[in-house]
């Protein structure tokens, strides 16, 4: 007997998770009992709701990625988290695994794929991309080589790209719906982890390895 998965879908992008229930809509084993678009939301509708499975996008404004499956897992070690990304990075996958998701999927992968990693996760076992597997093995063969900004957390990372184009704290604080001072504190950990002593530094190393144009 297939397993009934009380589904939470958790994205800042309204036509995305609209488009997500319309596929779940087709699978009479997956029920979607709630909806957010940003980390406190997950936080609150979780305190009401009976959730199975956490389909979880880990760039949402305010708390989000590791930080959010940290505070998830300790309230709620029953809950599995499939994490669906944007980001195809080995590195990023391999973080989010390691802080408590059970599954990691991008949201390139066909409506099929989605919903297999959905019913192994369920199952409580562990799903990631055959191809992103193997990125995350052979990144650990070549990580002595990898770039330094590839130590940062999403939301570090996030920051030292938008300082790079030029945004003032205020401004980044605005568009992540965080407060300046968490910006603030994000920067100097990001600072301090690049070994940068200013703006002009986060610019030139930005542009020197392409990740702003």
């Amino acid at each position: 007997m297939e397993q009934h998965i009380r589904l939470m879908i958790a994205d800042d992008h309204a036509i995305m998770r609209e488009g997500l229930k319309q596929i779940f809509a087709l699978d009479k084993n997956i029920e979607v009992v709630g909806e957010a678009p940003d980390g406190s939301q997950v936080l609150e509708r979780l305190r009401h709701c009976d959730v199975s499975l956490l389909l979880l996008d880990i760039s949402m404004p305010g708390i989000s990625g590791e930080d959010l499956i940290n505070r998830i897992i300790p309230q709620y070690p029953a809950l599995r988290i499939l994490v669906l990304s944007m980001y195809n990075e080995p590195q990023i996958a391999r973080r989010i695994l390691n802080s408590g998701a059970l599954g990691y999927i991008t949201k390139d992968k066909s409506p099929e794929v989605l919903l297999n990693a959905i019913r192994t996760v369920a199952r409580g076992s562990r799903y990631i991309d055959h191809d992103l597997a193997q990125e995350i093995v052979f990144s650990e063969y070549h990580s002595g080589n990898r770039a330094p900004h590839e130590s940062l957390t999403m939301r570090e990372r996030q920051i030292m790209i938008m300082l790079a184009h030029g945004e003032t704290i205020n401004a980044i604080a605005d568009t992540l719906s965080i407060s300046n001072k968490t910006v603030s504190t994000y920067k100097s950990r990001m600072m301090k982890r690049m070994n940068f002593t200013s703006n002009a530094d986060i610019v030139k190393y930005s542009l020197n390895n392409n990740l702003v144009q």
